[in-house]
């Protein structure tokens, strides 16, 4: 790949790679609750679940995805099921914000690598998202492979830097849940958003 089309490609997929939405809340949450690591950790499963989906849309899901309502629903509906599962956790989880750091609980690296995994590869917004970026930047006169492993390790790359940004300005946020009432509120905003980011999904159309 021409490093002028690289360049390219990069400059096209800053917005949508930067923009808010699930991972960027998960990220959030997890800044909150474990620390700025964590959300580094969470970061790599959300990568590499981009990574796949990548690779996928070289094998055609994209165009799968778009040509039948079953394979969308399917994915519509086992995206939205995680997120509102998120949801319900933080909401009931009286620890999660808590200003006794005592009983707030720590995830393992391997919990949150595939949490944030199951997040990017189920969620049928980021395939469509891949299908529109990729399609204008490959050239099928030549592998597609490596363009496409390229392509998909720079998008994932550029979203591993969104968590960074996250977990560099999130750390702020600390000072604001230090009131066990702050946090409450802090848990149902958090919870509340990822069941109605669930909610939404549910209702998407295609």
């Amino acid at each position: 790949m021409d490093l002028d089309l690289w360049l390219l490609f990069v400059a096209v997929s800053i917005v949508p790679a930067m923009s808010p939405g699930p991972a960027i809340l998960m990220a959030m949450n997890n800044t909150l609750q474990y620390g700025p690591r964590a959300t580094l950790v969470s970061a790599v499963g959300n990568s590499a679940g981009l990574m796949v989906l990548g690779l996928a849309i070289s094998f055609g899901l994209g165009s799968v995805m778009a040509s039948s309502a079953v394979v969308f629903t399917v994915f519509k509906l086992a995206g939205a099921a995680y997120l509102i599962y998120l949801g319900l956790k933080v909401w009931r989880d009286k620890a999660a914000f808590s200003a006794n750091e005592v009983v707030r609980r720590q995830k393992s690296a391997v919990r949150l690598i595939m949490e944030a995994f199951l997040l990017a590869v189920t969620n049928p917004k980021a395939v469509v998202i891949l299908a529109v970026l990729f399609p204008p930047f490959l050239n099928t006169s030549v592998a597609l492979m490596p363009q496409v492993l390229i392509l998909s390790a720079t998008f994932a790359l550029l979203c591993y830097l969104n968590h960074f940004l996250v977990a560099l300005f999130a750390k702020r946020l600390k000072s604001f849940i230090k009131s066990e009432r702050r946090g409450k509120y802090t848990r149902r905003f958090v919870g509340g958003s990822f069941m109605g980011l669930g909610g939404v999904l549910a209702a998407a159309s295609q």
